[in-house]
């Protein structure tokens, strides 16, 4: 399946590949033991193993190291899809070509591979106690410098869902913008004249703060720190109007009590700036 059709854009997808191997290689480029040991023309299959249990994310980001090593060369042979639950012993993918070529791709793909199933598995956690509930789990803008389209990526195929994707292409007010504002009515109205066609949301402490940022026209609220039996208040008052988004300090413990009280989303920084990677190998078959 082409990058593309997983919600990637190829280009992006290069340029944060290229990036990494040139960190990885110098300049020039090169693999001072790979080119001593392996002779030019050698080739060699190699299989990506899952060294633990989890969720996979980024087969077809590791593919595009293998060919940029290979000059397109390698074939890559994945054996289970994005998002899809993998155990402990698993192989991944298959890839065949120059052993050069892998061995110099290895801790690349892998950087990427680990990182964005990392992500996907903590995400799937989080989505797997909130299903069969309204509520659904959300990233955040706390990504990895660079990663950003790999972590969203990642947090959806593990069944969660992006919210903006930066400051860019929605309006989110929270409280150092009321304070240089004024208020939240005055922080909102600024941001209707300058961007009339953008999404608002507003950030929220309390029931009143709530009800003024619905008058003012908010569309999505982000209810900040709030008790559950304080945001169930919300959602009664208002969440018929608006769409509901607990966020600060949520953990899986606390997950299904705040999806009781009928909120839409749960945001979580923690699925792209705390979650572990997902141990994942690239063994070489025998000669």
């Amino acid at each position: 399946m082409p990058v593309a059709d997983l919600g990637l854009d190829l280009g992006e997808v290069q340029r944060i590949v290229l990036t990494a191997l040139a960190e990885d290689l110098g300049d020039p480029p090169r693999d001072v033991t790979s080119e001593s040991t392996i002779p030019a023309a050698q080739t060699d299959t190699a299989e990506l193993v899952a060294r633990a249990d989890g969720v996979v994310a980024g087969l077809l980001v590791a593919a595009e190291v293998f060919a940029a090593t290979s000059a397109g060369t390698a074939t890559f042979d994945a054996r289970v899809s994005d998002g899809d639950r993998v155990r402990r012993g698993d192989v991944l993918a298959v890839i065949t070509g120059p052993t050069r070529a892998l061995l110099t791709a290895e801790r690349t793909a892998l950087n990427l591979l680990c990182r964005m199933s990392g992500v996907a598995t903590h995400t799937r956690r989080w989505a797997d106690i909130l299903d069969g509930t309204s509520a659904t789990v959300l990233d955040t803008r706390k990504t990895t410098p660079g990663l950003r389209v790999l972590e969203k990526y990642a947090v959806r195929a593990g069944g969660g869902t992006n919210k903006r994707m930066g400051l860019y292409d929605v309006a989110m007010i929270k409280d150092n913008h009321k304070l240089a504002a004024g208020s939240i009515t005055a922080a909102y109205e600024l941001v209707r004249v300058t961007f009339p066609d953008v999404t608002v949301q507003v950030e929220v402490t309390t029931l009143a703060e709530a009800e003024e940022a619905v008058a003012a026209g908010a569309d999505f609220l982000l209810c900040d720190n709030m008790t559950p039996e304080l945001l169930a208040e919300v959602v009664r008052a208002v969440g018929d109007r608006v769409e509901l988004e607990a966020t600060g300090n949520l953990t899986l413990e606390t997950a299904a009590a705040y999806a009781a009280t009928g909120v839409d989303y749960l945001s979580v920084g923690g699925l792209t700036h705390s979650s572990p990677i997902l141990d994942i190998a690239l063994d070489l078959r025998g000669r």
